[in-house]
């Protein structure tokens, strides 16, 4: 029986599912990592400073080997779960709700050798899949925004977590003093009514019990990403048409435009989060 989503989810799902969005997303960002990078310089490759985002938030992390399960919420292409396998050899499950993108990762998965370690399932972290306590630790990059029930997302987490489990996340956020109305352009774009913030999610982590390890703020990084992307996306243009519409590259760069001001702004905020479940 096909799993029932929300109307944000089903929103996402088909804004992923899209041609021009895979195709967009696989080229720009190099098909394996396709999310918010951490720069060294202004002209630096998107796919370089995105690969370092997830060599900085598995550094956190602490305790995991081979016998260690972890779970990837909002997957995309693979790219992060991949990297855990080849640094800590634990087993990780990829869930993701765009068929398309999990094709894409089956596919990599496979072609690297790494489907004795990772499995891609079709879902929403909404309402994850799994037993209670299956997984030593949850990742997640850049993808929580697109749920509409966020506090059920972490009560998801908690309960797929094993005590002592640890959650590590990113998120483009808004920042915690944020003016009403202000994110209005940016919420439009990807048809949301909010965003959550570095407080809301210490605020579920204080209920659900968790001990705060380290949250790590660098929203200067998420301003510094859509200005790369939309750079790219400039430079590149007549190349990309080939696979995006002309549609489609206007709006993300009208649509980026909006998260590079309302970041520079200080309306926004982006950073790595990391807590622990209490054994």
């Amino acid at each position: 029986m096909a799993q029932q989503y929300s109307e944000v989810v089903q929103t996402a799902q088909e804004y992923y599912n899209s041609d021009d969005a895979d195709n967009f997303y696989f080229h720009v960002w190099g098909g394996e990592d396709i999310h918010v990078g951490m720069y060294e310089s202004t002209t630096e490759q998107i796919a370089t400073a995105s690969q370092r985002t997830v060599d900085t938030m598995a550094k956190k992390l602490s305790g995991l080997n081979e016998n260690s399960r972890a779970v990837d919420l909002g997957a995309g292409y693979g790219g992060a779960a991949r990297y855990l396998v080849k640094r800590f050899g634990c087993a990780v499950d990829c869930i993701n709700l765009s068929e398309t993108q999990n094709k894409r990762n089956r596919q990599i998965t496979k072609e690297q050798a790494f489907t004795d370690k990772i499995d891609v399932v079709d879902g929403s972290f909404e309402n994850l899949p799994y037993d209670a306590e299956s997984f030593d630790m949850a990742w997640s990059q850049d993808s929580f925004l697109h749920s509409g029930e966020r506090a059920q997302v972490m009560t998801e987490i908690d309960r797929v977590l094993k005590p002592g489990g640890q959650v590590i996340f990113t998120d483009p956020m808004q920042a915690d003093d944020c003016p009403e109305g202000v994110l209005e352009p940016v919420l439009e774009r990807i048809h949301l009514s909010s965003l959550g913030s570095v407080a809301f999610y210490r605020e579920q982590a204080k209920r659900l019990g968790w001990e705060e390890i380290d949250v790590q703020v660098m929203t200067h990084q998420l301003v510094n990403h859509y200005t790369r992307v939309r750079e790219e996306l400039l430079s590149r243009r007549e190349e990309l048409e080939q696979w995006v519409s002309p549609a489609y590259i206007e709006r993300m760069i009208q649509g980026l435009k909006h998260w590079i001001e309302a970041g520079g702004n200080d309306y926004l905020a982006w950073g790595i989060l990391l807590f622990r479940k209490p054994n």
